[in-house]
């Protein structure tokens, strides 16, 4: 019989509370958000950004956090509900901003045609409504994009969002697409995918990345890193994602752990 293997617990990792999750869902039913983020802060996650998919999530959800000082919102209606998505949404989404400072950016927002959840032309539709809207409310903007790149890019171009502050939530892809992101002035937020062996070309793509313009972020409860694929994924385990891209980039864990945190505390306008 094999011997079972034996994973490194993330509190051994020895890394500074000074790090920042910037992308994560911790609204759902199923999670205890204390706990959660207790084991966060203990494995040097200080900062984490929840995401409400939509309006009613963000109004079911967002109690939760009221004794978490270090967790901030993004809101947004995802792709895959966007055949859902009504003009009350977006009415409810403005009033939400205008009203709640712990509301950092309008997101995760774009485009997915990955699965066929809604029709292309309505997901280019209600992205460019909800990309109007930041515009208006003058928000920073987190970006969805999965299999619909040319057609994300030529949005967010024809809208102008060249140079404005936006986050493409969840790269992945390889250095030509990193170049193209990063030459409209974007931040990128790299998750743990990049510590799988196969994921070749964002591994790449990571060694590249401006330092001042990488993020890190678990999208919890997905994509776990190694060695917790498969597993839930929180907060708690976003420093082996760090450590991996800190090996690729042939720079200091502990720096770089640091800076990362800094990024994503800078990028949404977070106070020290």
């Amino acid at each position: 019989m094999s011997k079972k293997k034996e994973r490194q617990l993330p509190e051994t990792l020895g890394l500074s509370p000074v790090g920042a999750d910037s992308h994560a869902h911790l609204d759902g039913r199923d999670n205890d958000v204390d706990a959660v983020l207790a084991r966060a802060l203990a494995c040097g996650v200080r900062t984490v950004g929840n995401v409400f998919l939509g309006p009613a999530a963000y109004r079911e959800g967002r109690a939760l956090f009221e004794r978490h000082d270090d967790v901030f919102f993004l809101l947004g209606v995802h792709p895959h509900e966007a055949a859902k998505m009504t003009d009350v949404d977006l009415a409810d989404m403005r009033q939400a901003f205008s009203t709640d400072p712990r509301l950092r950016a309008v997101g995760e927002i774009g485009l997915d045609y990955f699965y066929d959840f809604s029709p292309p032309e309505t997901q280019q539709h209600w992205f460019r409504r909800q990309l109007e809207l930041a515009l208006e409310l003058d928000q920073r903007v987190v970006i969805h994009c999965r299999d619909a790149e040319d057609d994300c890019l030529e949005i967010l171009d024809d809208m102008g969002f060249g140079g404005r502050p936006l986050l493409w939530h969840c790269f992945g892809l390889g250095p030509e697409w990193a170049e193209k992101l990063l030459r409209r002035g974007w931040h990128l937020s790299v998750p743990g995918t990049v510590t799988y062996a196969k994921s070749e070309a964002l591994r790449e793509a990571a060694r590249i990345i401006p330092a001042d313009r990488l993020l890190l972020e678990t999208d919890a409860p997905y994509l776990s890193p190694e060695p917790y694929r498969g597993k839930r994924n929180e907060p708690a385990l976003l420093g082996f994602t760090a450590l991996e891209i800190a090996l690729l980039r042939g720079e200091n864990p502990h720096e770089l752990w640091a800076r990362c945190g800094d990024n994503a505390r800078d990028f949404f306008g977070l106070s020290d």
